[in-house]
């Protein structure tokens, strides 16, 4: 029987902002202003493209923790679940070791770390139930 996994969902809805936050924020505050810089045309389109290559996974992971949370689709694919926590809590070392290097806060890791914590919690509890 596939139950419902809360860890999973908040994880899921908590990514759905951040991808939202990405989609949107990032878009008026990073991309288009490298974007009115001098930069070449295509170091820009390549910056811009891995800028929506991360989009895109954060709307197919979100995807993916909602759906398992809710006990549809993915809920007993443990590796895949795994793989997006992960993921995620990989996603925080960048931003952390960016903010050490330049010596400023780069607050990115802060919206992932939640995130990855959540799903690795919801792998725990479905653990502890078999």
């Amino acid at each position: 029987m596939k139950t419902r996994n809360n860890y999973w969902i908040i994880a899921g809805v908590l990514n759905l902002m951040t991808f939202f936050l990405h989609l949107i924020g990032g878009q008026l505050d990073l991309v288009d202003p490298m974007l009115e810089t001098t930069l070449s045309m295509e170091k820009s389109a390549q910056l811009v493209g891995a800028w929506h290559m991360v989009t895109i996974i954060l709307l197919g992971t979100s995807y993916i923790l909602l759906l398992a949370g809710f006990g549809k689709k993915y809920s007993t694919n443990i590796e895949l679940i795994k793989l997006t926590g992960y993921l995620n809590l990989s996603f925080c070392l960048p931003f952390i070791i960016a903010s050490f290097y330049y010596g400023l806060l780069v607050p990115q890791w802060i919206f992932f770390l939640p995130i990855g914590a959540l799903t690795m919690i919801g792998l725990n509890k479905i653990k502890a139930r078999a």
